[in-house]
């Protein structure tokens, strides 16, 4: 009867077994047939490099002097050059020679060599890169090559199983898997990935990934893996692609016209909270509330008033104020679209003629009295861990706040001596500030806070 009883066991284990290893993908035939069209890259930048004081070349001593003794540490007067090489990935989408990867794999490089998978190597063309969406066109000078099928990512689903393969850490052709986590994720990093709606997985993407293909099961390209969320520097189970019908409409719009064009209404926004969904007299809180409206934009033009709160626009749900940013960036220009807003308790049909986001950010401030400093701000998420304060959206490059030191994704947490915690008091500040002599402004930075001084006479 016991040898009965371990052999019931033994042969139920082994079938339960046998029905977990048939359930689960297999990714060999995917990791074959794909891997040739997937390249390593890898671009060279040459870099001033000054003898620092003493004999010291390091940055870091650099970073000790200028933060106890307020300047810069003294250089050298002789200078050289020096290459700085970084990699990342990509894959080839033209059998002669186009490709895609990340902008920052080859932002400002003065020389880009693509490496494929038979071992040839070829300097590559950068054709166009879109900073905003952290996309990039290359071409190389080749002909009959492998390509990848380009699939949709508007047709995948939360819970799918995806596939990346890449060059982490210069391992090449390194494949990895997960699924999608969530679609139309927006990163409130402070920079101008705002505009794209990411897709959010758990495959293991580390430092040599970036730029690198993102696939379903079919074996079809659905994003270029861009970005990680870590607190050590590596991997820690939350990566971030950008979808690829939204890095197609790039790749069409480089090569059409060499940049893109997106939407823009001119407002700076907040979220909703529960204390501020019951001043505005909102059964739930949602949507996106206007705390600024720049002069001159098409959201003045269109009648949008601060306080508004933005329900619809375009027909799409704006339930987190993040919505809004993706959905507006989407539009072609000159659109005229209806926006749904709650305006004091009634809900008010406005129509909007989309702008264009400008391609030098210094267009799009006023120079009122409003933002003296020339800087756009936002209140943090409420889930941020980060230092109370307001967080630095945009600086003009002309501005005071520029000339002081300031810059996007820092946190502004006083100003005029006075503690800061979200914009309406960040407003309230500024408006009481005597223009004709210096004040000061506190911001951390990486966790680092500092202060600075601002020279408003200028």
């Amino acid at each position: 009867m016991h040898v009965y009883r371990r052999f019931l066991y033994i042969t139920l284990f082994s079938f339960v077994g046998f029905l977990q290893a048939n359930s689960l993908p297999n990714f060999t035939e995917l990791a074959e047939e794909s891997s040739p069209a997937v390249v390593n890259i890898t671009s060279t930048k040459m870099v001033k490099n000054r003898n620092t004081f003493g004999g010291f070349n390091d940055p870091r001593y650099d970073e000790f002097f200028e933060r106890f003794f307020g300047q810069p540490m003294p250089s050298d007067p002789r200078e050289n050059t020096r290459p700085v090489v970084s990699t990342g990935s990509g894959f080839i989408i033209t059998k002669d020679g186009y490709l895609l990867t990340n902008n920052h794999v080859v932002e400002d490089a003065d020389e880009v060599t693509v490496s494929l998978g038979d071992r040839r190597e070829f300097k590559a063309e950068i054709i166009g890169v879109d900073a905003r969406s952290d996309v990039a066109l290359l071409k190389i000078d080749a002909n009959n090559l492998p390509i990848l099928k380009i699939g949709s990512s508007k047709e995948l689903k939360v819970g799918e199983w995806v596939v990346a393969i890449g060059s982490p850490f210069q391992l090449r052709f390194s494949v990895t898997s997960g699924i999608v986590s969530a679609k139309g994720r927006s990163i409130p990093n402070g920079s101008d990935s705002t505009y794209v709606p990411f897709l959010q997985t758990d495959v293991a993407i580390n430092p040599g990934n970036s730029g690198g293909p993102l696939f379903n099961l079919d074996g079809e390209v659905i994003g270029i893996n861009s970005q990680i969320y870590t607190r050590s520097g590596g991997y820690m189970g939350v990566s971030f692609a950008i979808p690829i019908d939204y890095a197609m409409d790039v790749v069409d719009q480089l090569k059409e016209k060499g940049y893109v064009a997106r939407g823009w209404l001119g407002v700076s926004i907040q979220e909703v909270t529960s204390e501020l969904a019951e001043a505005l007299e909102m059964e739930v809180p949602k949507g996106a509330l206007i705390s600024q409206i720049i002069e001159g934009s098409p959201a003045e033009k269109a009648g949008l008033k601060e306080e508004d709160v933005i329900l619809f626009f375009d027909g799409e749900e704006i339930f987190y104020s993040s919505d809004l940013p993706l959905t507006v960036g989407a539009i072609k220009p000159d659109s005229r679209v209806n926006t749904l807003v709650l305006r004091d308790g009634k809900k008010k049909n406005i129509i909007v003629k989309v702008g264009e986001l400008p391609k030098d950010p210094s267009i799009a401030f006023n120079n009122t009295n409003q933002n003296i400093l020339g800087l756009l701000v936002e209140n943090q998420p409420n889930n941020s861990n980060k230092t109370p304060g307001v967080l630095v959206t945009g600086v003009d490059p002309e501005g005071v706040a520029y000339s002081s030191g300031i810059r996007q994704g820092d946190i502004i947490y006083s100003l005029n001596r006075a503690r800061i915690n979200n914009v309406e008091e960040f407003k309230n500040v500024l408006k009481g500030i005597n223009t004709d002599r210096n004040t000061t402004i506190g911001i951390a930075r990486n966790g680092i806070k500092r202060i600075l001084s601002l020279n408003l006479s200028k």
